[in-house]
């Protein structure tokens, strides 16, 4: 994997967490702990933009003729199935 060295700014207090997580064990320097700070960003975003297509699918999906009680049953039928 290359890397790029970055320049950046901190305030007193936001070096000083960092280096307490390095300290504690948490990580074992503060280029590891950005990088899992930035990594735990892009997953966040990501299940958002899947949240939000899912959700357009949804409404774009129209109005179900299925009661309440279908589609719940037909859930948790996908559920088991998706279990094993």
């Amino acid at each position: 994997m290359a890397t790029v060295r970055k320049t950046i700014t901190l305030s007193d207090s936001q070096d000083a967490w960092i280096k307490a997580e390095v300290a504690r064990g948490a990580f074992t320097n503060d280029s590891e702990y950005v990088r899992d700070l930035i990594r735990r960003d892009q997953e966040g975003r990501n299940r958002l933009s899947a949240l939000k297509q899912a959700i357009a699918e949804g409404l774009d999906s129209g109005v179900s003729d299925a009661s309440l009680d279908d589609i719940w049953t037909a859930a948790e039928k996908r559920h088991a199935a998706s279990r094993g």
